[in-house]
């Protein structure tokens, strides 16, 4: 997943259905480009009652994201082993859980 969708995940798990867009001109009024959009300084809050998270706190979820990831990943590899320790080779294994 690249940085970009990690910020989108964060945000969006942040508030219950649609509550951010992003900013389409900058304070200036000029056209911000699609490309440069997905930042923190353009998130636009459209939802009533709700806020506007702290950077740090997307951050955080951003992290809780990967780290839960990563979790899945090793307990994937910790399964796989267990199994390979009970004498199976990787063509059962990979019949058994298709990786």
């Amino acid at each position: 997943m690249t940085d970009k969708e990690y910020f989108n995940l964060a945000l969006a798990s942040m508030h219950s259905g649609s509550w951010f867009s992003w900013r389409k001109e900058d304070d200036n009024g000029n056209k911000i480009p699609n490309k440069d959009r997905m930042q923190y300084k353009y998130i636009k809050v459209i939802k009533e009652g709700a806020t506007m998270p702290s950077q740090a706190d997307i951050n955080a979820k951003i992290q809780e994201i990967k780290n839960a990831e990563q979790a899945a990943i090793d307990k994937k590899a910790s399964g796989k082993q267990k199994l390979k320790d009970l004498g199976l080779d990787d063509a059962e294994i990979k019949a058994l859980i298709g990786a």
